[in-house]
């Protein structure tokens, strides 16, 4: 997306996360702000990096007017060119910054999924090898029992360590 502004990178970052319109979550981070914290820190961050992204386009605009094919500045607008060149990469740097910080919340939300979901595989591990339906180790017999699975950190209750 090399045409894409940082705001239009930002709102398709999170129209994919979160997998609604973004003028649906708009309402959503508003209407229910504890449900999902991380919706409404995105959001919260979009808001500041659409105000920063603006600023874009004003010094960017600003800075052509000064520096237009033909015209050629005056003295006392070579201040003026700077200021705006300075303005506009304070401005940049603030967008990615922004834009930064959504992708971190996204990578937060999606670290949660998993993490979610982590407890409930290792608990159907679990029930799986104390349920005696757990592989056989290599060379063991069809009819000796499966060896149960270890419950707790091993050598837990051997007295002191030295």
């Amino acid at each position: 997306m090399p045409d894409a502004t940082k705001l239009d990178q930002a709102t398709a970052m999170i129209e994919k996360a979160w997998g609604h319109p973004i003028d649906a979550l708009e309402a959503l981070a508003v209407r229910s702000p504890c449900e999902d914290p991380l919706l409404r820190s995105a959001m919260h961050t979009r808001t500041a990096l659409t105000v920063t992204d603006h600023a874009v386009s004003v010094h960017q605009d600003r800075l052509h007017a000064l520096t237009r094919p033909g015209y050629v500045p005056g003295f006392y607008e070579e201040d003026q060119i700077t200021g705006a060149a300075v303005d506009l990469r304070i401005a940049q740097t603030e967008s990615r910054a922004y834009l930064q910080a959504i992708k971190r919340v996204v990578e937060a939300r999606e670290a949660a999924a998993t993490a979610d979901r982590a407890p409930a595989v290792r608990l159907a591990q679990a029930a799986v090898a104390r349920s005696g339906h757990s592989p056989r180790a290599l060379g063991q017999l069809p009819e000796q029992p499966a060896v149960s699975a270890a419950v707790g950190p091993s050598g837990a209750g051997r007295g002191p360590h030295r």
